[in-house]
């Protein structure tokens, strides 16, 4: 189901603009239709109200909870069914000042990153906008959120409509800041065009991962090809557009791109840039080549980093004493036979 599709079959029973925006805004903060102090058969058509229960039936079984995976440093991976019986990832992370939810907007992906357990699967489909923030829905019946980070399975940029779509739903009736909605990409042409012309303009995170252009085409194989100077160039722009600092994502992989050659290329690209550098520590996968760099040598890393004028913070990938690395779970479905794959045609 897809927001604008939506829209219309509420538009189609008789809602006016602030019928639809009630109903949206009950169903993205997971309230019930009937929330609230006026009596709804003072405020809706009645066409409208009959239809009501029917909608939110549907709404409610665009996902549902297949199970949950609690980690150690508070966060909450989530592996959540579709209506089809597909499944994606999301992650109620750590607990801080700002109740946060990283969500799916792809089963699968096609990028290929070769560090990641989403990227070895392939794309499987998009996900319908109104799948994007249920979501969000199913997380608000477990505890608030006010942050979503589209940083789950998928590239948000190869699914940008939809994304978009959701994002100004969260951003209006969903009552989520625009800042502290969060549209990660590997990068892509589209997205700087995109995101300056919406209502609501989303932080932006970009996956740079080195500041070496052929290290990062082998790195992320079938992303498009913007040098990592063209990448923070065009960053660079919406941060100031947007008045929000770009968060430039760095997985650490040992021996690969926490060197000190990295350090004065990042130095030489994100000095003097509104910025915000995320060193992640690599989340290892079985079967995977890559390790996680020793907790001295990433911490020296961003020490360094900061001294230097770069604002940088090191993170910690939620899940990784449930090996639930991003696509780890549904990946384990897979093999387990929970669900079938049927990648999607090119």
């Amino acid at each position: 189901m897809q927001i604008k599709e939506l829209r219309q079959r509420l538009r189609a029973l008789g809602a006016n603009p602030r019928h639809e925006h009630r109903v949206l805004r009950l169903w993205s903060q997971a309230l019930p239709q009937t929330h609230g102090s006026r009596p709804i058969e003072n405020f809706l058509p009645t066409t409208l109200r009959t239809a009501l229960p029917e909608i939110a039936h549907e709404l409610a079984g665009l996902v549902s909870l297949v199970s949950e995976h609690p980690g150690e440093d508070g966060s909450q991976r989530l592996v959540v069914a579709l209506a089809d019986g597909q499944l994606v990832e999301s992650v109620l992370l750590p607990p801080g000042r700002t109740p946060a939810l990283c969500i799916s907007t792809q089963v699968g992906c096609a990028v290929g990153c070769v560090f990641c357990m989403t990227g070895t699967t392939g794309l499987v489909r998009q996900l319908g906008s109104a799948e994007i923030v249920a979501q969000v829905v199913l997380a608000r019946t477990r505890q608030p959120v006010k942050r979503v980070v589209f940083m789950g399975m998928g590239e948000p940029a190869h699914n940008l409509d939809n994304v978009i779509e959701a994002i100004d739903l969260l951003g209006t009736a969903g009552n989520i800041g625009h800042k502290n909605l969060v549209f990660s990409t590997v990068g892509d042409p589209r997205v700087f065009e995109a995101l300056p012309l919406g209502r609501v303009k989303p932080a932006l995170a970009l996956s740079l991962h080195t500041t070496h252009a052929d290290l990062r085409a082998r790195l992320l194989p079938r992303a498009p090809r913007m040098s990592p100077e063209e990448l923070v160039d065009a960053g660079e722009r919406y941060a100031r557009a947007s008045g929000y600092p770009i968060q430039y994502q760095w997985t650490l992989l040992a021996g690969i791109n926490d060197t000190d050659e990295e350090v004065e290329g990042l130095v030489r690209l994100l000095h003097g840039k509104y910025a915000i550098l995320n060193l992640i520590p690599y989340n290892t996968v079985e079967g995977l080549p890559y390790q996680r760099p020793d907790r001295e040598q990433a911490a020296g890393m961003a020490q360094r980093l900061q001294a230097r004028g770069i604002l940088t913070k090191l993170r910690q990938s939620a899940g990784q004493d449930v090996d639930g690395g991003c696509g780890q779970l549904r990946a384990r479905a897979v093999q387990q036979g929970v669900i079938r794959m049927h990648p999607a045609s090119s």
